[in-house]
């Protein structure tokens, strides 16, 4: 029995429809890891506010390694201290945020941590972006911001902030690391590079006139060596000769 053209035509696209909504769920299913940021006081101006981070693994055979986290405007790299992070993980200070790291975490375990933030900024919300790398060497960067309106594939973590409570005041700024680092007194400096390559192209210089001077030296020896025999030739021949004349004589 011969299938309308029409039932036909209505299977295939039955068909193409269940393909296309497969591959469509199958690359929708890595974006759903994500990170996030929260906070126990989300209000502007708010002080020693504990903000709570999690990466969402998206790795089946690697685990999280790092996360390095950009702050933004109004908190500082020196205003942020560690509260909780996986075993043996230590936060370090960058220019414009900080990086936590340590021990591989396990495959499908997501990374957790949190900082206390000596005073959030007057802003309605805050975005962190983040990067994350795992242990074979796979770097996730949630770092995109919306922009007109659509969402980013990869979104940074967003903290939306209520209003500044009544009287609250923005607090002196802490010192950065690189101002409290200049204020402490330096080692004595190691030679650059520049520095390095001079001594080393006047230990050569050095070297290739003290090799000159040997060379000159043994030469000149040498010369008067070979003068001073051709001297004592001469004067055996002329003394033989004189011999000689003697005894015809």
């Amino acid at each position: 029995m011969s299938i309308h053209p029409v039932a036909r035509t209505g299977r295939r696209i039955a068909l193409a429809g269940a393909v296309a909504l497969t591959a469509t769920l199958a690359l929708a299913a890595p974006a759903a890891a994500h990170a996030e940021v929260e906070a126990d006081t989300p209000q502007a101006l708010a002080e020693n506010v504990t903000l709570s981070f999690v990466s969402e693994a998206e790795s089946s055979s690697a685990g999280f390694t790092q996360l390095r986290i950009v702050l933004p405007e109004g908190i500082a790299p020196g205003d942020v201290t560690l509260d909780e992070a996986p075993k043996g993980w230590k936060l370090k200070a960058t220019d414009d945020g900080y990086s936590i790291a340590g021990p591989a975490l396990n495959a499908g375990v997501d990374a957790e941590h949190k900082i206390k933030v000596r005073q959030l900024p007057d802003a309605k919300e805050i975005a962190f972006k983040t990067v994350e790398t795992y242990s074979d060497g796979k770097v996730s960067r949630w770092i995109e911001l919306p922009t007109g309106g659509q969402e980013p594939e990869q979104p940074a973590p967003v903290l939306k902030l209520k209003t500044a409570a009544p009287g609250a005041k923005p607090v002196d700024p802490s010192p950065s690391p690189s101002t409290a680092e200049s204020a402490t007194p330096s080692p004595t400096p190691t030679p650059t590079a520049t520095e390095s390559d001079i001594a080393a192209a006047g230990s050569d210089t050095d070297a290739k006139a003290a090799e000159t001077d040997d060379n000159s030296s043994t030469g000149v020896a040498i010369g008067l060596v070979l003068a001073a025999v051709a001297l004592l030739g001469a004067g055996a021949w002329w003394l033989v000769q004189r011999r000689k004349a003697s005894s015809q004589s």
